[in-house]
């Protein structure tokens, strides 16, 4: 298939950063947008990337994005939401911390927490909390996800199911607007699950491009949540089945940032 120099280096920025938008495309090209939209459209004909609206995300079908791609969306949106996840989790405290890279804000927020017990099948989570001397933690068994170190399959599922925590921390890879919560792996889901189930208080962790995703594979229901943490949400629907669920909203858009100290 023939790419203008143009679509190459859009499907690069969007290899780069997870996602492209129309005026900002427009913006570093110096051509309108009506340029661009056709230039996504011919892209997304050719399933190389997936509308979004005002852009495009990479790549399409049901393939999640590449970890370090996924890294980079909504990087501050996702610190924002981890030190709003860890302002709600008391010292002391026992917790189940998912696959994701919200969550891994979460655990990173948490490093200043004492007496936590920390349960994950998140290599990197644990990674990162294992060398705090306060902190005990423990990794599930099972099969190791080589593209983002999530830990996933029934013996995993197993590990986690002998517990029972004050506190679990979970993320989506996409949400519906009917409020379904989303994934591509069913192996995760099944992890994902077996944490909802065994857990006093599940708190949902996602930035708004989330609403923007699809993925095959149900988790469970925004209803079933204790609490949902984003940046910012302007879906009446959403608002409305947390309001009427008694699941709590904490929105982050406009909190100042931690500073470069921290």
């Amino acid at each position: 298939m023939y790419l203008s120099p143009r679509q190459s280096e859009i499907i690069q920025l969007a290899k780069e950063n997870g996602r492209v938008l129309v005026d900002d495309l427009a913006a570093h090209f110096v051509v309108t947008p009506q340029t661009i939209r056709k230039d996504l459209n011919d892209l997304c004909d050719q399933r190389l990337l997936s509308r979004i609206h005002g852009g495009a995300l990479f790549p399409s079908g049901i393939e999640n994005l590449e970890y370090e791609a996924r890294r980079k969306i909504a990087a501050d949106e996702k610190d924002a939401i981890g030190r709003a996840a860890a302002q709600l989790i008391p010292d002391n405290a026992s917790l189940f911390v998912n696959i994701g890279t919200t969550t891994e804000a979460v655990g990173k927020a948490l490093l200043d927490h004492k007496g936590l017990m920390v349960i994950t099948n998140n290599i990197n989570v644990a990674n990162r909390m294992r060398v705090y001397p306060t902190m005990e933690v423990v990794i599930a068994g099972g099969v190791v996800r080589g593209s983002d170190g999530g830990i996933v399959g029934e013996a995993a599922v197993d590990f986690i199911k002998q517990f029972k925590v004050d506190y679990a921390v979970i993320g989506a890879s996409a949400i519906d607007h009917d409020g379904a919560l989303l994934d591509y792996d069913f192996r995760e889901v099944k992890v994902a699950q077996a944490i909802i189930a065994n857990a006093r208080h599940v708190i949902l962790v996602s930035d708004r491009t989330k609403f923007e995703r699809t993925a095959p594979v149900r988790i469970a229901h925004l209803s079933q949540m204790d609490t949902f943490i984003t940046d910012y949400c302007d879906l009446p629907g959403i608002r409305r089945i947390c309001e009427e669920s008694e699941v709590e909203m904490i929105e982050t858009r406009g909190q100042a940032p931690a500073s470069l100290s921290e």
